[in-house]
């Protein structure tokens, strides 16, 4: 569910992310960008804004299960209102959640600068391999933004002339994996923000259990049908918010 002030990722006309904003009192420094910016300076929503319009059941499943476990392993504390017990079990079933989405940002940050010589060279090995393993020979550009006419933005993990991946990090076995219908509204939405609407585009799932990458093609069918339902969200988006192209 997106949060009430409806922040996220933002981007301007341009292409530029426009992720934060200035306080009203310029001392404080920034804040991040909310649905009231956009609506002020025109700005594009992100298309993983876009995608969180529709329902992820397997993510809320997963997200029902760490409660569950929180409040198996956190006892009532005598004289406890109900209502802070409940609050202490969310945070706490809130904080593998943190944790998983803190150690994948390290792991996106050096696979993004290519960094071969920090903590997680290793994974960075193994994911530029698996790209470099699907697309032999040719030169990548990273963390590309844009934004489309349509209405929405973008930053692209990384991308070449014809082709273009996104890189996720996932604590299960990467052999049990599979692609979702969110995995080819993304990639299906940035190849053409990018103007390349033939791209060939892949998923990289990278463990945050040991240095393993494993890449995905997405079947061109299933492009064609992402683009189709995050037209359908961005549709529904702008309806929903007001919000004017």
């Amino acid at each position: 569910m997106t949060h009430p002030s409806e922040s996220g990722h933002w981007y301007d006309k341009d292409g530029k992310p426009c992720y934060e904003v200035p306080y009203a009192d310029p001392s404080k420094g920034l804040r991040p960008a909310t649905l009231g910016d956009a609506k002020k300076i025109g700005l594009y929503p992100g298309v993983t804004t876009i995608i969180r319009e529709a329902a992820k059941p397997g993510l809320e499943r997963w997200k029902q299960e760490q409660i569950l476990l929180a409040a198996l392993t956190l006892p009532k504390i005598e004289g406890e209102p109900e209502a802070d017990y409940i609050a202490r079990i969310i945070r706490d079933s809130q904080e593998q959640g943190k944790q998983a989405a803190a150690q994948g940002t390290e792991i996106h940050a050096a696979i993004e600068g290519r960094n071969i010589a920090g903590a997680f060279s290793d994974y960075v090995f193994e994911a530029v391999t698996a790209v470099q393993t699907w697309m032999p020979g040719t030169e990548w550009t990273q963390e590309q933004s844009f934004s489309h006419p349509s209405g929405f933005g973008g930053k692209v993990d990384d991308h070449t002339t014809n082709a273009l991946v996104d890189y996720k990090s996932t604590d299960k076995p990467l052999e049990t994996l599979k692609l979702w219908d969110e995995h080819a509204q993304q990639l299906a939405a940035y190849r053409e923000g990018l103007g390349m609407p033939q791209a060939r585009c892949a998923i990289v799932y990278v463990s945050r259990l040991k240095p393993e990458a494993r890449l995905i093609e997405i079947p061109e069918k299933d492009l064609q049908r992402g683009w189709d339902m995050f037209q359908a969200l961005l549709s529904y988006f702008y309806a929903r918010t007001g919000l004017k192209r």
